[in-house]
């Protein structure tokens, strides 16, 4: 089960002189390919392998994962270079981690691992009660997924440990796509999570991610919070989570708008769940399309979030997703009773928060509206934001009120 391999048998990769070796001592986690010197044995290692980190001078730095087809071709395990990574290291990982998310909840539904900020890169771990999903987004953590869920079964007591290998990092890292039941048995069927007072449905083996987002727990307390006695409508409802949160802070009523109708179908076993069915209403469809249809309507909502998926997943995509959220922006902005709120999210972490700031209010201005900030959010703490790397800081909330 463990990997023990000793240390001094690791291969060594170098940092090229130009390299920016401090930043990689004082925490940054990354070494991009073209800051590394790649000889014929560099390129040959097997995505995944385990190597020493040294500087230009020969200096040893740590020990690092490597994956040759990767952009990123070493991410940073342990600044320790004589460092085990083995059973018992994936333990400390583990315990440290949960010792964080233990003081934080009463109830074991959380992030318990969030990649590199926990010092795990690219690793994933959701709790769910006795079940946890697993995303290792990396090569490194393919190849050692064995001692890795032993150690976190040791650590959480959890029965249950899916792996959920989908999605577009590790595409990136040349892994194939796979769910499967590494420990125990898959769930019957959906778990029902309780957050901020709601019931939410998670399908850890075949929702979107790992089947429900954590991340956006104090942004759902802070909507509900807006929405006692509100007309609600959820903009990329997924399986309720404004909405749910909304019903929960006591809304009148509250619409969820997703495309995808088994995710609705959890937000309505959600809503029954929690007895407040007669207050909650679904429509499927394209969310532009949408918006556009309750305009032509005459709908009104005191209180509108919008949380699209990331318009702009890399710097590439940045203009054209900040594009999409200017419209998104301009499209509900009209369907918001004067006084009332609009809350919009953004998870692109190439979209920093000015720059999607600014083109929220762009698309509240092109819809003839003016709006003040009165609330700005991101993740919650058991999503730990690394100062050295700002991808970890994705998630952005602004509420306006206009």
């Amino acid at each position: 089960m463990e990997n023990t391999s000793p240390t001094p048998d690791l291969p060594t990769v170098r940092l090229i002189p130009k390299a920016e070796a401090r930043a990689i001592r004082h925490g940054f986690p990354w070494v991009y390919a073209n800051e590394l010197v790649t000889d014929r044995r560099t390129r040959n290692l097997t995505p995944g392998t385990l190597a020493r980190l040294e500087d230009a001078g020969r200096q040893a730095m740590g020990v690092v994962t490597v994956n040759p087809g990767s952009k990123i071709i070493c991410r940073m395990l342990d600044q320790n270079p004589d460092a085990v990574i083995d059973q018992a290291w994936f333990v400390a990982k583990f315990q440290r981690a949960l010792a964080h998310r233990a003081r934080l909840y009463d109830a074991p539904f959380y992030r318990l691992i969030h990649a590199e900020a926990d010092g795990l890169p690219g690793v994933i771990v959701d709790r769910f009660g006795d079940v946890a999903v697993v995303q290792p987004n990396a090569a490194w953590a393919d190849m050692l997924i064995e001692p890795l869920v032993a150690a976190l079964v040791d650590v959480t007591g959890v029965t249950t440990v899916i792996m959920n290998g989908t999605g577009r990092a590790r595409t990136l890292e040349g892994l194939e796509e796979r769910t499967d039941v590494l420990t125990g048995n898959a769930p019957a069927g959906p778990i029902p999570v309780p957050m901020n007072g709601a019931v939410y449905m998670a399908d850890v083996m075949g929702g979107q991610k790992t089947g429900l987002f954590f991340d956006q727990r104090p942004n759902h307390a802070f909507a509900a919070g807006l929405s006692r006695g509100a007309r609600v409508l959820d903009m990329f409802s997924h399986v309720g989570g404004f909405g749910l949160a909304a019903l929960a802070g006591g809304a009148a009523s509250v619409l969820a708008v997703d495309g995808s109708a088994p995710a609705l179908d959890l937000a309505g076993q959600g809503a029954d769940a929690m007895g407040v069915a007669d207050r909650f209403e679904t429509r499927k469809g394209d969310a532009f399309d949408v918006l556009t249809a309750l305009a032509d309507e005459g709908a009104q909502f005191d209180v509108i979030i919008c949380d699209p998926p990331a318009f702009a997943p890399s710097r590439n995509a940045l203009e054209a997703g900040l594009r999409a959220y200017e419209r998104i922006a301009r499209l509900a902005a009209p369907l918001v009773a004067d006084g009332g709120y609009l809350g919009l999210c953004s998870c692109s972490h190439a979209a920093d928060l000015a720059k999607f700031r600014n083109a929220s209010a762009r698309g509240i201005g092109r819809a003839g509206r003016r709006g003040q900030i009165i609330h700005t959010g991101f993740a919650g703490p058991d999503h730990p934001l690394m100062p050295h790397l700002a991808e970890s800081g994705y998630l952005k909330a602004v509420f306006f009120r206009l």
